[in-house]
């Protein structure tokens, strides 16, 4: 078998620290947390974590507007702490990604604090600003995905400044060569401090028109997908000008050029543009730009086996030599139990919950698997007075905003917050929903979400073929995701029951796998080349 770098075929296991493990008490998850836990993730059979950003920041977007990017925030620890869960990590042979943050600070950081005193300072031009029309209105018709315009007036100045996001996270200006060249020194902090590798969050975000041209609107029978919800005016333009510019190719490149000179150290681009998947493909190739790609076609509410196989075979139509990642849930998006739970959304399915996670390990690429999928972890039902996430309260009630998916890791099912902290209350409260699948009452346990994902992954690690093979699907019925995967001459065929109902499908030459067929999943079975699906049954055949 070839040789692979470590990060083909990984399983990355994302940990939104805020909700992880609280080792201090205070209601907030920290690094500390993260250790305690770190020979859990080791019994998950993971081959890296990624944790989603703990640098110094006002929290007003939880971490994802940084005001320090070389500084731990003091909620979650010290530096100290950071250097002793990478020497925990290593020594359990975890490789760790952690988040940059690169399109956009805090307002809070020291160099927005200086642009924004005058247009004349030595930072003057580190960030968007743009006049005001005669009028005074915004420069253009540009969006924040957060509502409302993407401008906020800085009477310092007199101008407005860009945020893609919340008004607090002003974006940077990449068309300035010194951001970028102090960007860059930011990152190469932590490839010293000895990481693993960066996940880049909304890296498409990076550049923006030079000239300011407006977006063009969109059609009302196009504004449903990517991720958006239909009161949320973001979805009514086409936004061809304020991210995924040209520009932005070559600092893919730039960054690249850093990360070759520390072997080993892997980029895992976010995408979420007009044509993500085209994207993906851009930024990935000739290997000279981001090592892996991810975007949010799987993060959706559909879940049909057609949408599934037509969005990986675009993806596979575009990326001649690129590598993909998959997730099915992160801390953005509703909880993959519940938004993929087409029959009840208020209790998970445990069969339903291992096909998922087993086809999402199958596909080829990479995997996000974020902390308690492993569990089965349905959606919190959150009150308005509990929100938290900025966007949810914005758009209450026809979208909850994030805090659901976001809420505390339940550990034990008797203890106070479902062993996460032993705090009064929680920044997020531990819902009652999620703590039948705690970790303790799982664990160890037969036939049990979390013993089947354990058993799936470590089987899966000798699997060549789910590894690093290519891909080829298969036609088959409307409920079902069949496909081939082929690495030096074998081939693994792995089919999956998206119904409640049984399903057949016929195929030559097949020789079960029987490490794995059967075990855990809903049964399947075989009679002269016809195989018998039960309802979110999966299975997996050696064929030829």
């Amino acid at each position: 078998m070839q040789q692979q770098p470590w990060w083909r075929g990984a399983v990355i296991y994302q940990i939104y620290p805020r909700s992880f493990m609280d080792a201090n008490n205070d209601g907030i998850g920290d690094l500390q947390g993260v250790i305690a836990k770190l020979p859990y993730i080791k019994s998950l059979g993971v081959d890296a974590i990624w944790i989603s950003p703990f640098f110094k920041s006002p929290m007003k977007d939880f971490g994802y507007d940084i005001s320090d990017y070389r500084d731990i925030d003091p909620m979650f620890g010290t530096m100290a702490d950071f250097d002793e869960l990478m020497a925990d990590a290593k020594a359990k042979d975890i490789k760790v990604i952690i988040d940059q943050v690169l399109s956009h600070t805090s307002d809070q950081h020291p160099w927005f604090l200086e642009s924004r005193e005058s247009r004349d300072n030595p930072k003057a031009d580190w960030y968007v600003w743009a006049d005001a029309n005669q009028d005074g209105s915004p420069p253009n018709n540009w969006l924040s995905i957060f509502g409302g315009v993407a401008w906020q007036w800085e009477p310092r100045r007199q101008q407005y400044y860009l945020h893609n996001f919340l008004t607090e996270q002003p974006d940077l200006n990449f068309h300035n060569p010194e951001v970028r060249k102090h960007v860059l020194e930011n990152v190469e902090f932590w490839l010293k401090k000895g990481v693993d590798g960066f996940r880049l969050d909304a890296i498409n975000f990076c550049f923006h028109d030079k000239l300011l041209r407006d977006n063009p609107a969109k059609p009302i029978a196009e504004r449903k997908g990517r991720g958006f919800s239909e009161d949320n005016p973001y979805a009514f333009q086409y936004h061809y000008y304020n991210n995924t510019q040209p520009e932005n190719v070559e600092f893919m490149e730039e960054i690249r050029a850093l990360m070759d000179q520390y072997p080993g150290v892997v980029t895992l681009g976010e995408i979420s543009s007009e044509d993500s998947l085209q994207t993906m493909a851009e930024y990935t190739e000739g290997n000279k730009r981001l090592h892996m790609a991810y975007s949010f076609e799987l993060l959706t509410e559909d879940c049909a086996p057609t949408y599934i196989r037509d969005t990986i075979e675009e993806l596979e139509n575009n990326m001649a030599d690129g590598w993909p990642c998959w997730a099915v849930g992160n801390h953005d998006v509703q909880r993959v139990a519940t938004r993929w739970n087409k029959e009840d959304k208020r209790n998970v399915n445990p069969a339903q919950v291992k096909m998922f996670n087993a086809m999402l390990a199958s596909l080829r690429g990479s995997v996000c698997s974020y902390q308690g999928e492993e569990l089965g972890l349905v959606e919190a039902e959150l009150s308005f007075e509990q929100l938290q996430d900025p966007y949810g309260i914005t758009f209450w009630p026809n979208f909850k905003g994030r805090d659901g998916c976001r809420t505390p890791m339940p550990w034990q099912q008797g203890e106070i917050n479902g062993g996460f902290s032993a705090a009064k209350q929680p920044w997020l409260p531990v819902v009652e929903s999620q703590l039948a699948s705690a970790v303790d009452a799982q664990q160890g346990v037969e036939n049990s979400m979390l013993t089947h994902y354990q058993q799936f992954m470590a089987w899966r690690k000798q699997q060549p073929e789910l590894l690093y093979g290519d891909i080829e699907f298969i036609q088959a019925d409307a409920q079902l995701l069949a496909f081939i995967r082929e690495y030096e001459g074998q081939k693994v065929l792995a089919i999956f029951n998206f119904s409640n109902e049984t399903v057949s499908f016929s195929h030559q030459s097949l020789q079960p796998l029987a490490s794995m067929t059967g075990h855990g999943f809903a049964q399947a079975n075989v009679d002269n080349e016809q195989v018998t699906l039960a309802g979110f049954g999966a299975a997996f055949y050696r064929q030829g």
